[in-house]
């Protein structure tokens, strides 16, 4: 099992750019694939970005060329760094491990006013 907690949410204007975090504990982190995931109010939870083991990545299509999710094995740590943001951009964003079990961070909120 795996602790996922993330930080780095926050408000601003569309345009702008925040990076968040999601630091992993308690199981080996390098095997894992990674993602962010979002959720906006009434709308389903969506895959925003994984990334692999080996570093390889995908990208949902609404934010592919303005978000890069990346990784620190040493820090257990995957990143999500969110550029030129927009209003439906807003959500509660969560760090997930993959796999046959899925493990979630609780969320931290993303808020891109217009």
């Amino acid at each position: 099992q795996v602790q996922l907690v993330e930080s780095g949410g926050g408000l601003v204007q569309a345009g702008g750019s925040l990076r968040l975090s999601c630091v992993a504990s308690g199981s080996i982190f390098s095997i894992y694939t990674m993602g962010w995931y979002r959720q906006a109010p009434g709308k389903q939870r969506e895959l925003v970005a994984r990334i692999t083991s080996s570093g390889n990545t995908n990208y949902s299509d609404s934010v592919k060329g303005r978000f890069t999710i990346s990784r620190d094995n040493d820090k257990k740590t995957v990143y999500l760094q969110l550029n030129t943001q927009k209003p439906e951009d807003t959500a509660v964003y969560y760090c997930c491990k993959l796999g046959a079990v899925y493990y979630w961070g609780q969320g931290t909120q993303v808020t891109v006013s217009s």
